[in-house]
């Protein structure tokens, strides 16, 4: 993929579009900009697929209790919730709904679009596709790691945000359809449909 010279002016999504519940932000959020900003410079993508967690959903990390983990789920929207799983990687989450409602965004993958010469840095020896097609790969492609929990995604002054794309529909209509199906990766609530994802990017990390 070839990369934009030119330097966006990036417009995060405001603070409301996170109060609904994670059901509904979890579709809204394809084609709009995952970015984020360090010393090395800006990189960004176009979210391509998610997974929503509730709040009385058992495989979610809010389900049972606020915890030192999960406090970020319980604040309010529009703000990161970063955690280490599996003792190798970080997952990218978008805390939704009202404040003290456990519930959340799971970014699952995103279609490099900014700062690939860093992706590849980062990624070292994955070819192109496999930079970003997962939670764990994004985070390590962008430099997502625990200290970002809790970062405000709705201010562009902030190291990771949600930038609005003006054009999201046209987009969507090219990497369409837009497909729901079963999360990945969980032994509960297997059976819900909450996983959306657009399956004309080459950067999902599964097929339905």
């Amino acid at each position: 993929m070839s990369e934009d010279s030119s330097q966006p002016s990036w417009d995060p999504l405001p603070r409301d579009f996170y109060l609904p519940t994670a059901r509904k932000v979890a579709p809204a959020l394809l084609g709009h900009f995952l970015v984020r900003q360090d010393r090395e410079g800006p990189c960004a993508g176009v979210i391509v697929e998610t997974e929503a967690y509730l709040a009385h959903d058992p495989s979610c990390h809010g389900y049972a209790r606020q915890t030192a983990r999960n406090r970020s789920m319980y604040g309010p929207p529009g703000h990161a919730y970063v955690y280490f799983i599996y003792g190798n990687h970080f997952c990218f989450n978008a805390v939704c709904g009202p404040e003290g409602v456990p519930e959340a965004v799971l970014v699952r993958a995103i279609q490099p679009l900014m700062g690939l010469d860093l992706m590849c840095q980062r990624r070292k020896g994955r070819r192109e596709l496999d930079w970003t097609s997962g939670p764990g790969r994004l985070c390590e492609a962008l430099h997502i790691t625990r200290p970002l929990d809790g970062a405000d995604l709705c201010n562009a002054a902030s190291p990771v945000f949600i930038a609005r794309n003006p054009e999201v529909l046209k987009l969507r209509r090219a990497l369409g359809p837009l497909v729901r199906t079963r999360r990945i990766g969980i032994s509960v609530a297997t059976h819900w449909l909450l996983r959306f994802y657009l399956d004309g990017s080459a950067w999902v990390s599964k097929r339905r």
